[in-house]
């Protein structure tokens, strides 16, 4: 079975890659956990955030932003005493800040998150066709800034618009790129 390369070095990354990854995903909870998820990764390799990912969840409360919304000081030196998740004291406090915001927006995070997915998307040929920004990602990354989010630059926005299905990035001999 043919796979995106990147997607057969572990069988992590086989099951990622064959059932998450530019899969359509919607509602605030899931895109907060993603986008959480995808600040954390930034400087690291994505398998070490997917290998953490269920000690992420049971740390920030399954990411529901209106719970980590109101975590305080004592959240925080949990989180950052937590060895199964990345303890990165900016990391951490961006996801707290984060949520805040999540929980105060009009709309939500899947209306603003969404209205950035390109209309007519060319899926890669290969690898090498993989772009790192787009002029959406760099549009959401303005935007997120511009209502105060935090460790969301247009990378780490391409990055969410990946996983998340904003984007079918699976190459051309992709056996997703048939299912998609």
């Amino acid at each position: 079975m043919n796979r995106c390369p990147w997607g057969v070095s572990t069988p992590d990354y086989i099951e990622y890659h064959d059932t998450e990854w530019g899969v359509e995903l919607h509602g605030d909870v899931a895109l907060f956990e993603r986008m959480c998820l995808e600040s954390f990764q930034s400087g690291l390799a994505w398998i070490t955030i997917l290998r953490k990912r269920e000690n992420f969840r049971r740390a920030f409360a399954g990411f529901e932003p209106s719970v980590v919304a109101e975590y305080g000081q004592e959240d925080f030196d949990r989180l950052m005493a937590d060895a199964g998740i990345v303890r990165n004291r900016a990391k951490i406090t961006a996801a707290i800040h984060n949520a805040r915001l999540v929980s105060d927006l009009d709309g939500g995070l899947d209306e603003l998150l969404w209205s950035f997915a390109p209309e007519d998307h060319v899926r890669p040929a290969t690898m090498a066709d993989v772009p790192a920004v787009t002029p959406e990602s760099k549009a959401m990354a303005k935007e997120l800034k511009r209502r105060g989010f935090v460790f969301l630059g247009p990378t780490t926005c391409y990055a969410l618009m990946q996983a998340t299905g904003m984007v079918d990035d699976h190459i051309a001999t992709c056996f997703r790129a048939t299912a998609a």
